[in-house]
This record gives C-alpha cells, structure tokens and sequence, in this order.
C-alpha cells in the first residue's frame, strides 16, 4: 500500500477505507477484478481465488483476445462481466457467455469501464502501456489496487501517484520484487533507510558473451531459467530491461532517491529484494520463485492467506550467490537509469520503444541485441518532451512506437 503527494520520494502507507481492507472473510467476501486474467500474472491469481472461493465476489474479468480462457475463466467465476479488448473477439466471447448471466463486453473503453466498477480490490495485470487507463480507472475509484503492470509507473509515474493521492487509492505491488521491498520497509522511518537493493536473476543469458548473444532465438529468449512469465516480460528478462523498468518503478514506489537503489544479480532467485537501514541492518524477504506468494500478500492484505507455492528449503539450495550487473553486457541497465535520471517523457519513450522492439524480435524482424540498440536510438532521436498530462504520456508513447517500428539498428551495432 503506498500513496505519494506529488513528488515521488513522500510516499507511505495509506490509511486504509473501511471494507476495502480488513482482509478476506466468509461474512463478507472481498469484491474483485482481474485486469488481464488470462496472462501469467491473471491465471496465479484466479488459481488463489478459486482455492478461497467463499472469500471472493468477483466483479470483473478483462483479456486482451484469449476468448476460450476468458470464457471458461467466466463460466467459473460467474463475474458481472467479462471483457475482451479485442473487439474483433465480441461475437465469440458473446456466443461462449450465451444464457449464463454474465455481460459481454468488447473494446479498450470496455477494459476501463470494467476497472471502474464497484470492486474493493482490483489486480493490474495488463501488461505494456495497455494498463495505464485501466488502471487509472481502478485508482480513481480509491480502491485498493494490486499493481502487477510495472509500464503504468513508468510510463506516467508522477502522474499516477498524483491520482493515488488525490483519490484515496492504495498500491499493492506485485512484482516480486517490489512486494519483498514493501514487506520489509519501515515507511513511518523511511529516513532510516540508507539504500534498497532489487535482485535479478540475470536471465538466461547472464553468463553469455556478448558476440553469442547476437544469434539468441526467440525460443531461448522467454525460456526463463527460474520463473515462468509471459513472452514480452520473459524476453525483458533476458535484456535486462525488466529490471530496469523494475527500478523506475520503485523510484516512484518508495520514498528512495534514485541513487540509493540498487540492482545486484541473484541467480537463484531466492532473495526477491533487501532494504538495508542507517545501523547497517539489511532485512530482505525470501521465498520460492513463485509469483503466487506475492499475489497471494496482495489479495489477501492487509491480513495473509495460505498459498500453494513450494516451501524454500535453505539447506537444499545450499548456496546463494550474487554479483554486480554488467551494463556493457545487458546496456538495458543503463539505458534505464540514463531514462530515470531524465525525467520528464523519456521513461514513457523508453518503454514505449522496448514494447515495440521487443515484439519485432518475437516475430523475427530484429535480432536479440537489436532491441537495446533499436530503444537507444530512438532515445538519441526523439530527445526530451513534456509530461505533464495523460495527453502528454500519450503523444511520447506514439512518437516512441512510431520510430521504433522502423528503426533499423544495423549502424550502431557496426559501431559496436
């Protein structure tokens, strides 16, 4: 749960509304909605609803075109409605729905309209910038928001924490990464805290030379070696840009300077993150790398609820092992820190050209390091632009996509 006035480093804990967060019961079942309830992120989260069903009413579900998982997700859970972004997909989800009771609905209006519905707790899982509007919907209703779509906070970080404060609204975060931060930070001394420190497996990659990595296939870029995501966050992995857009993010999360955030490779995925304190004191939150335990502290805040993830065995893993990120090797890193030491538009631009590189290398337009290169060129041509209005976010994400579609990174790689 963390709210912000308008600078990025006041956030603490929110006062919570009543109902909203006293925790799941059989007396009275938390209303939810899942925004992207067919990813990876959406599919852990109805398993833990389905565990606890006398704990959850759910009101919504959203999906960007997966009409047979969306249905069956529907058929289940019996929501209010089912959305579908894809309008091309309405009849199909229409004629799967027929005679059950639950609206079908179409269409990215549709998405947020949904989000805005009557719901105690809303899951953000949409993934890319897809998730800002929605979001934002959920965010306006002051209810509790279980933020999985780092791109929000990138994207529009300010903005969005402005609303967070403005509307009484509480972010959960989701990521492992951020929600081991959140476990462990003392937001009433945030003071005391002398650096945070996200943890990264390092991808599949990590180990690879660099001229090797030039041939990477789409096919070994999402076979993630510890956890099992989606195609665009598992590729992000594997750049290393996931971690980047990972410490924009806690940038705007925690009342932290950008400086005092750190990224340290942890390849067995076993420390999720650490806060260490002014008496050198560093608590860190452990677990199986298994995004049902993160998930499962979101929906269940602010009390917990039991989960079906692996229980950690220290003394089989036997050894945890760290070491510092190389940026020459993964420049996602620096790319991104360049990004949040810049402010204004160029975090929207940055994911924005990762977005749509990152889906020319799935479909074999561009190879694996072209994606950094593609993200840093279009960062070198478009420069600064304002962000202060959602109309600003939007127009910095089209300029980005437009450039990079086309980008050829041919003449950066030769310089390389």
């Amino acid at each position: 749960m963390v709210t912000s006035s308008t600078t990025a480093h006041s956030a603490k804990p929110a006062t919570a509304k009543a109902g909203a967060t006293e925790g799941p019961s059989a007396d009275a079942p938390r209303r939810v909605t899942v925004l992207g309830s067919t990813g990876s992120i959406g599919c852990n989260t109805i398993d833990l609803i389905d565990r606890n069903r006398d704990a959850y009413d759910v009101v919504a579900l959203t999906a960007n075109g997966n009409v047979d998982v969306l249905a069956e997700q529907a058929l289940r859970l019996r929501p209010e409605v089912a959305v579908v972004a894809d309008e091309d997909k309405y009849a199909a989800l229409k004629e799967r729905l027929a005679g059950s009771g639950i609206e079908a609905a179409a269409g990215c209006a549709a998405v947020t309209e949904a989000a805005a519905r009557d719901a105690d707790w809303v899951m953000s899982a949409i993934v890319g910038a897809a998730g800002l509007e929605p979001t934002l919907a959920a965010i306006r209703r002051g209810c509790v928001v279980g933020l999985a779509n780092k791109e929000t906070l990138v994207c529009a970080g300010a903005l969005v924490m402005a609303e967070v404060e403005k509307y009484g609204a509480t972010l959960l975060p989701v990521d492992s990464e951020h929600s081991a931060i959140f476990q462990v930070f003392d937001f009433e001394q945030a003071q005391r805290v002398s650096r945070i420190v996200l943890t990264a497996s390092g991808g599949p990659f990590r180990e690879w030379e660099r001229e090797a990595m030039e041939a990477v296939t789409p096919a070994q870029a999402v076979a993630h070696p510890n956890w099992s995501m989606g195609a665009k966050i598992s590729v992000d992995s594997a750049t290393m840009m996931n971690k980047g857009l990972e410490l924009i993010e806690a940038a705007h999360l925690f009342p932290v300077p950008e400086d005092r955030i750190e990224i340290l490779v942890h390849p067995q995925s076993v420390i999720h993150s650490m806060v260490e304190y002014v008496d050198a004191s560093m608590l860190a939150q452990l677990g199986t790398p298994d995004m049902r335990t993160p998930i499962a502290f979101a929906l269940a805040w602010p009390a917990r609820m039991a989960a079906p993830s692996p229980r950690l065995d220290l003394a089989a893993v036997a050894q945890l092992t760290f070491q510092a990120p190389d940026t020459e090797r993964f420049p996602a890193l620096r790319l991104a820190r360049a990004a949040l030491q810049s402010g204004g538009a160029v975090p929207t631009l940055l994911n924005a050209a990762n977005e749509v590189a990152v889906a020319r290398f799935l479909a074999g337009e561009i190879g694996f390091l072209d994606i950094a290169r593609s993200v840093e060129t279009v960062l070198e041509r478009v420069g600064s632009m304002p962000l202060a209005t959602l109309e600003d976010v939007a127009a910095a994400d089209a300029e980005a996509r437009r450039l990079a579609a086309t980008v050829t990174p041919r003449a950066r790689a030769a310089a390389e």
